[in-house]
């Protein structure tokens, strides 16, 4: 007569199969509810997020459409006084490199300023650079700005170069990182 296994044997793997059939039913994730993670801040190395915004003249200004030409992107609003002390600086930027092809845009956070404001404080500072208004503050989310100034430093490629967080930066800081920008080979 031949031994039939013992019981014990059938339960246990009925029961590790139960287990296992529970575990991936209840570890389940449905389709669309996982990323890839929070999508990291812009930084060093990482292309320029996209945008299209309004500046004070009217005009419409795509990040997409500087391509080819080196940026600096100055996050900015009225009220802050680093803000106001590096003006100066990034007007004489603009103007000392105008014909090299750099551009300075400024974005202003006009969902924290007044629109009056900011066309005194252009004015006050005789500003001849786009200024953009950031009225909704979707910008400066996409650019996940946390203190003003903020300023993003645009190769050619559209590739961030360098980040400065706080200021006010120097007249001297600002033209030694646009004649980097201008070194890189198109």
């Amino acid at each position: 007569m031949i031994s039939a296994q013992p019981p014990f044997r059938r339960i246990l793997l009925v029961c590790i199969l139960i287990l296992g059939l529970g575990w991936i039913f209840l570890s389940r994730v449905e389709t669309g509810q996982t990323t890839g993670g929070p999508i990291p801040a812009p930084q060093t190395g990482f292309l320029a997020p996209a945008f299209e915004l309004e500046a004070l003249d009217g005009q419409a200004i795509s990040g997409d459409d500087l391509r080819g030409r080196p940026l600096i992107l100055n996050f900015w609003a009225s009220w802050c006084a680093p803000c106001r002390a590096e003006m100066p600086a990034l007007q004489a930027v603009a103007e000392a490199y105008r014909e090299t092809g750099l551009l300075v845009l400024a974005i202003n956070a006009t969902s924290q300023d007044r629109p009056a404001d900011v066309g005194a404080f252009v004015s006050q500072y005789s500003l001849t650079f786009p200024i953009l208004l950031d009225r909704e503050g979707q910008v400066g989310r996409l650019y996940q700005i946390q203190s003003l100034p903020t300023t993003f430093f645009i190769g050619r490629d559209g590739l961030i170069r360098d980040v400065v967080i706080g200021g006010p930066m120097s007249s001297a800081s600002l033209r030694a990182r646009a004649d980097s920008l201008l070194q890189e080979t198109p």
